[in-house]
């Protein structure tokens, strides 16, 4: 049984009785994308963990995408119906877009189990563990067998729009050269599965011998790694040349450690 966030008001709180429980079903999972209070921020969804697996997506609260532009939103590419209706109930609503792209790829939507949110972005529970992660949607019964008693927390990143999944990796890139710099290093990734846009692993002060570590969330599972494209820049003309390079890159794919 899939709960797409499932109702805040009036069930939140309530006797399982009444609303969505694990003990309705042998397997229950839940995807929570709108659970900000009701008042005053009109959340449709509940927060609680209810299910035996209980995903949610960009912490669950407010989903990329849906903070833009009302205009643009109302007038949508889909027509003017659900344009107006995804002004009104976007996060709500991203649950059964989630899920229906779920549909198309079984190796996308990976949920880490975590203790919040701000620990998922840190990296804290990155890589997935031995077993594996749950996939937040279709394709979750897939973990039923490996669910405990208690309520697991699974915390995932998408997309703006479609196609959402993500694919998380943890890059670590060991700079050399001379002399220190203010800048920014940009990584992009290259493999068997396709290629990455740029993802920038650090901002500021970049010191040789240092190692700089980045968790990036790519919009393709890039396979196994061929290659990695390495820049940096300090944003300005100067005039000795200074020369900084990658002594080493280490890529880790969160789905296969």
């Amino acid at each position: 049984l899939s709960g797409l966030d499932p109702a805040q008001p009036y069930f939140q709180g309530t006797p399982i009785e009444v609303r969505l429980d694990k003990s309705d079903a042998e397997f229950v999972d839940v995807i929570h994308t709108d659970t900000a209070p009701t008042i005053p921020n009109l959340g449709f969804g509940m927060a609680p963990a209810i299910g035996h697996l209980d995903f949610y997506p960009n912490g669950g609260v407010e989903m990329p995408g849906c903070d833009k532009n009302p205009i643009s939103q109302i007038v949508d590419i889909d027509g003017i119906w659900e344009g107006t209706r995804d002004f009104v109930a976007c996060n709500h609503l991203r649950s059964y877009k989630y899920y229906s792209d779920s549909i198309v790829y079984p190796d996308g939507f990976l949920g880490y189990a975590c203790a919040s949110y701000d620990l998922f972005k840190e990296g804290s529970c990155f890589p997935c563990p031995e077993a594996g992660c749950p996939t937040m949607g279709h394709y979750a019964d897939r973990f039923k067998d490996q669910v405990k008693n208690e309520f697991t927390k699974l915390y995932l990143s998408t997309r703006e729009a479609k196609d959402f999944p993500l694919w998380r990796y943890k890059v670590s890139v060991t700079l050399s050269g001379k002399s220190k710099l203010e800048g920014y290093v940009n990584v992009a990734l290259y493999g068997t599965g396709g290629n990455t846009k740029q993802h920038q692993i650090t901002k500021g002060s970049l010191k040789p011998g240092n190692t700089y570590t980045a968790y990036i969330d790519a919009e393709v599972n890039v396979g196994e790694v061929t290659k990695v494209k390495f820049l940096w820049n300090n944003n300005w003309v100067n005039p000795t040349l200074p020369k900084l390079g990658a002594a080493t890159i280490t890529v880790e794919a969160g789905q296969t450690r």
